[in-house]
């Protein structure tokens, strides 16, 4: 008599001895036939000698959380329509890769050929109602290069069309948002427009400022990181600064990149390209 065939979990093999199980059924999976499943899973891959499994759980089945998690899986990370778990096989310490660690946001320099930077008063947040004005901030999204990111808050924030320029500076910050590490990344544009619309949601003014009149701000020269960006904004206009162009490249695998460098190199690099075109 020919013995019952278990049903296992489909995966996809990682590139480190370890599986990518994704529940895509359109329909509710009911926890006890999971729990089976996933056990007579676990047997199979451990006999394999995989090491890590992530166990992908969209939102439609997050009736299988409990389950997984009897099953000795912990959570790694989260998204708006699914929650990943991971558990590690080997008696050994797992070498899972940690969730994202980093939040990444700009800071934007735009000035006009009067030496008029575009600043904003915001209406919430640890600015709002402060009076302050300052660069229009945001966070880059998920996906979303640096340059585009910067160009992409400065029309939201003040309804100005920009192009990138240059990456000026940026800093490292801990322990800034849900306990993650935080980059600021301080990016030049040039403003392409001047007619300012301001997001009434977020900005409770914007105007065009002389830039001596920002640096002169009791906050910002009283906040070391603020005067330090603001006399590293001031030298660049002096021409006594160079900051980071923007290079489009590409990764190993063919993806799409941009690679930021010193501007001299950058233009070397460019003319060296087109010489052995």
């Amino acid at each position: 008599m020919e013995a019952e065939r278990v049903e296992l979990l489909s995966v996809v093999e990682d590139h480190y001895g370890g599986v990518v199980v994704s529940v895509e059924n359109q329909e509710a999976v009911d926890s006890e036939l999971f729990s089976s499943i996933l056990e007579a899973s676990m047997y199979n891959w451990r006999q394999q000698g995989k090491k890590g499994v992530w166990l992908k759980l969209p939102i439609l089945h997050s009736n299988l959380v409990h389950t997984a998690v009897k099953a000795g899986f912990g959570y790694h990370h989260a998204e708006p329509d699914y929650l990943m778990l991971v558990r590690w096989i080997p008696e050994t310490p797992d070498t899972f890769p940690a969730n994202a660690s980093h939040r990444v946001g700009v800071a934007v320099f735009v000035v006009n050929d009067k030496k008029e930077m575009l600043v904003v008063q915001e209406k919430s947040g640890i600015f709002g109602g402060t009076a302050l004005w300052k660069m229009p901030t945001g966070v880059v999204n998920e996906g979303e290069d640096i340059c585009d990111g910067a160009i992409r808050e400065v029309k939201e924030e003040t309804g100005i069309e920009t192009k990138f320029v240059e990456l000026l500076a940026f800093r490292q910050s801990h322990k800034s948002f849900f306990e993650k590490s935080d980059l600021m990344f301080v990016c030049m544009l040039e403003p392409l427009s001047s007619d300012i619309q301001i997001q009434a949601s977020e900005i409770e003014a914007a105007q065009w400022m002389p830039v001596e009149d920002y640096a002169a701000q009791p906050f910002v020269q009283e906040h070391e990181q603020f005067d330090f960006v603001a006399k590293i904004c001031s030298s660049k206009l002096d021409g006594n600064y160079t900051g980071f162009s923007n290079m489009r490249t590409c990764t190993s695998s063919g993806k799409k990149t941009y690679l930021y460098l010193s501007k001299r190199d950058a233009s070397l690099l460019l003319a060296s390209k087109q010489d052995q075109a």
